[in-house]
């Protein structure tokens, strides 16, 4: 089972009230939005994305799998960590992981994974990921499984 220790990349969020549910719960939807938003700030951080140009370069990017197992719950307020990492590359698609963990309660609440797949704008079909991206992706996630 994945730690934190296991990430380098983490942003924090707060729960906000209109994410919460008539339980009085983090709204079990919300947390695939907790892990876009980790997917998107990594990307950022390493440079894949360039800061204010998100779809500048014409690649059009699909997720095809979502994963979240719910381990526990956030209510108003609390802080949570969201640590994202790469877990594999193949030649068009890649695998992120997540946990989150909820910093006010001190316990992992959730984790989950998902494959996005690398799509021709032209052609709608899958292509293959750039050299640079991989190279990208392995320097900074050392243990990144490479299936090419």
């Amino acid at each position: 089972m994945l730690t934190v220790y296991d990430f380098k990349h983490k942003i924090t969020v707060k729960v906000r009230f209109n994410e919460i549910d008539i339980l009085g719960v983090c709204n079990n939807s919300v947390y695939i939005t907790y892990f876009e938003e980790g997917r998107i700030q990594y990307m950022k951080h390493l440079g894949i994305i360039p800061p204010g140009q998100l779809f500048a370069d014409g690649s059009k990017y699909y997720i095809v799998r979502n994963e979240v197992n719910y381990r526990g719950h956030a209510i108003y307020d609390d802080e949570l960590d969201i640590y994202t990492r790469v877990s594999f590359i193949k030649n068009s698609s890649y695998g992120f992981e997540h946990l989150i963990y909820n910093r006010t309660q001190e316990k992992i609440i959730t984790d989950g994974a998902g494959v996005i797949v690398k799509v021709d704008p032209l052609t709608g079909k899958s292509t293959d990921l750039d050299d640079s991206f991989m190279k990208l992706i392995s320097n900074y996630d050392t243990e990144v499984k490479i299936l090419k």
